[in-house]
């Protein structure tokens, strides 16, 4: 059987003037084997439309009503989407995955994956059973240096790894402190009811959870944690400490509230021979240093990075890469194994470079033990 050449793609979600909704779509159409042919972008039925016209999508096709694209889809039969975007608000990421997955269809869904730890378990049972492709967007792991530095401390460039720092700090919601009332409408991640019980460490506490792991291999075992609300009903900035099953200990802060700090993702990974050390807004370049040399700059598309991932830039030294291809990453790969699985040929472990359902669940646990350790005075909470 030849490999098919082109998936058909859904959105739900992620309408003109959402962020990460035009950042799907553009990650796709940088590898145009992906079209999209099928959505509900908005409740509201003009931005639902305007989206609809724009992606150029069959009137018969576009869905006032998630619920509706479901059922339409699934009744397409062969015909039916490969497989649906996710870039909904949180709330509604378990409700619209579930539905999805229990009509045959595979899922590309935001982070965090959902709100409770049961939600998750269910999600990756469902995609278990029906041998579907659950990816989960941590856009970070699409980043080529970061998968040049998981190679590097994959065959033992740095050692043993003796300790982790990381951090994810932005201002984006230091104004929130002064505003009087609870939540600023404007801003959906501030208020419980559509994004859970964790507002920062949510956001962007998962990414530093994930990368962490997706870097090191390493499992939190269990954690404590500072949890700063400011009189608001969710965290706004968290100081956490994680002990892995190793016995190797961590430190994590994320904040929203830090003035000057745009979207400051770094991270620090250190080892017996070794560390390297990387931050997202010079995403093409890393720090290595090894014990008792001077540190080198390794920098992406450059022949001296030995290792296979460093084939995978898209463009040569020197030319920037930036959130979008990272994002790009996920796509292709995602793509890459659904097509291959679709002609009956077995994805590659390259293939299978992205961040799953399993991920997502370990997120939403994260989410959970932090705000548990917060609230029980930094007590020790274990990852279960």
């Amino acid at each position: 059987k030849s490999m098919s050449k082109k998936l058909s793609c859904g959105m739900v979600g992620g309408d003109l003037g959402s962020f990460i909704g035009n950042v799907h779509r553009s990650a796709m159409m940088l590898d145009p084997r992906v079209r999209l042919v099928s959505g509900c972008f908005s409740r509201h039925a003009e931005k639902n439309a305007a989206c609809g016209e724009r992606f150029d999508i069959d009137p018969s096709r576009l869905y006032t009503d998630w619920r509706e694209m479901v059922k339409a889809e699934a009744a397409r039969g062969e015909d039916k989407i490969d497989f649906v975007s996710v870039c909904t608000p949180n709330y509604v990421h378990y409700e619209v995955c579930r539905e999805f997955l229990l009509a045959g269809v595979n899922v590309v869904c935001e982070k965090p994956l959902c709100f409770e730890v049961s939600e998750a378990e269910e999600l990756c049972r469902l995609a278990k059973e029906r041998g579907l492709v659950f990816a989960v967007t941590y856009t970070y792991t699409g980043y080529n240096m970061v998968k040049v530095m998981r190679q590097m401390i994959g065959r033992g460039d740095i050692g043993d790894i003796v300790s982790v720092s990381a951090e994810y700090v932005q201002d984006w919601l230091l104004d929130e402190l002064s505003r009087e009332g609870e939540v600023n409408s404007g801003i959906w991640r501030t208020d419980p009811k559509f994004t859970g019980i964790g507002n920062t460490v949510g956001d962007i506490g998962t990414h530093m959870e994930n990368i962490v792991h997706y870097l090191t291999g390493l499992r939190i075992k269990r954690l404590c944690a500072t949890v700063d609300r400011y009189g608001k009903k969710l965290d706004y900035n968290d100081n956490i400490l994680v002990e892995y099953e190793n016995g190797v200990h961590g430190s994590y802060w994320c904040s929203q509230v830090a003035a000057g700090k745009l979207n400051g993702l770094r991270l620090g990974i250190y080892g017996t021979k070794g560390a390297l050390e990387w931050e997202q807004h010079y995403p093409d370049y890393v720090r290595y240093t090894r014990h008792g040399e001077a540190p080198q700059i390794l920098s992406k598309g450059c022949a001296f990075l030995d290792v296979p991932a460093a084939a995978g830039a898209r463009l040569p030294s020197g030319h920037p890469e930036g959130f979008y291809c990272a994002f790009a990453n996920i796509y292709r790969n995602v793509a890459t194994t659904l097509l291959k699985l679709k002609s009956g040929e077995t994805p590659t472990a390259e293939d299978l470079d992205f961040q799953t359902v399993e991920n997502g669940l370990d997120g939403v646990r994260f989410v959970h033990a932090v705000i548990e350790s917060g609230e029980k005075d930094s007590a020790w909470v274990e990852l279960g």
